[in-house]
């Protein structure tokens, strides 16, 4: 393990996000961070992580210092395996194929239900997001991780509104909505890494950052959170890791 550098708390979510994905695995990424933790993955340890897009590109290859701002820039295509439609690559979804779905979101509740459109009275709100896209279809059928900065207007209790539904309220309500596959997996941030209790689907600490205490997560988090009783520390990011990811973002479009 090489020495670890001075980094951001973006840098860290980054490399703590591409660190949950698996070699071999289908991951439908959002862009941003998410798009950027999977490039990294892929480039580290994951040569064989395929990437979709909502824009329907299969199996995309990041060039360093040419991340694209969006799902439908053709940056997206370079040496790509396939470009469908929308329709189509939203189809792959419902047929099984994706194993992973990565966002990120402007609030997340205790049982993982993301927003991304809007914040205050749905009749009124104060502000208005960007919106669903795909990533409602994504969270229902996958496997969700979620990578997000950490502040209690963020983890909130209950979401203004459910983009993108995790365990809906708890227990089995999710199944018993008609959602039958996939959920959320982890939540990773700039604190913590979270998963969800098996029983009531609450969000659960099961790793904090290093030199965070339990004290200032719960202290950032608009919940009552629950901590594994096998509480772990996250390895710091090493040279390698930020080496690579500095090279894939050098306008720090992301990570400054």
């Amino acid at each position: 393990m090489l020495k670890a550098q001075v980094h951001t708390a973006a840098e860290l979510l980054t490399i703590l996000s591409a660190r949950e994905l698996k070699n071999g695995q289908v991951v439908f990424a959002g862009v941003g961070i998410p798009l950027l933790a999977a490039t990294l993955a892929q480039r580290l340890n994951c040569p064989s992580l395929t990437i979709l897009f909502e824009g329907g590109v299969i199996g995309a290859l990041i060039e360093p210092g040419k991340l694209p701002p969006s799902t439908n820039d053709q940056r997206c295509t370079m040496r790509a395996n396939m470009v469908l439609g929308s329709a189509e690559v939203l189809l792959l979804l419902q047929r099984g194929y994706v194993d992973v779905g990565f966002m990120g979101g402007a609030q997340i509740d205790q049982y993982g239900n993301l927003n991304s459109s809007l914040i205050g009275d749905p009749a009124r709100p104060k502000t208005r997001l960007p919106g669903t896209g795909g990533g409602n279809d994504i969270a229902s059928l996958t496997q969700m991780i979620v990578a997000m900065k950490h502040e209690k207007r963020r983890f909130v209790e209950h979401v203004d509104f459910i983009t993108s539904p995790g365990f809906l309220r708890g227990g089995t309500t999710r199944h018993d909505s008609g959602l039958v596959t996939g959920g959320m997996h982890r939540v990773v941030s700039d604190l913590a890494v979270f998963d969800f209790d098996e029983k009531d689907r609450r969000m659960r600490v099961i790793a904090l950052n290093p030199g965070v205490t339990r004290e200032q997560v719960q202290d950032n988090t608009g919940f009552k959170l629950k901590f594994a009783d096998d509480l772990g520390i996250t390895g710091p990011p090493t040279d390698q890791e930020l080496k690579e990811l500095r090279e894939l973002d050098p306008e720090r479009l992301y990570i400054s």
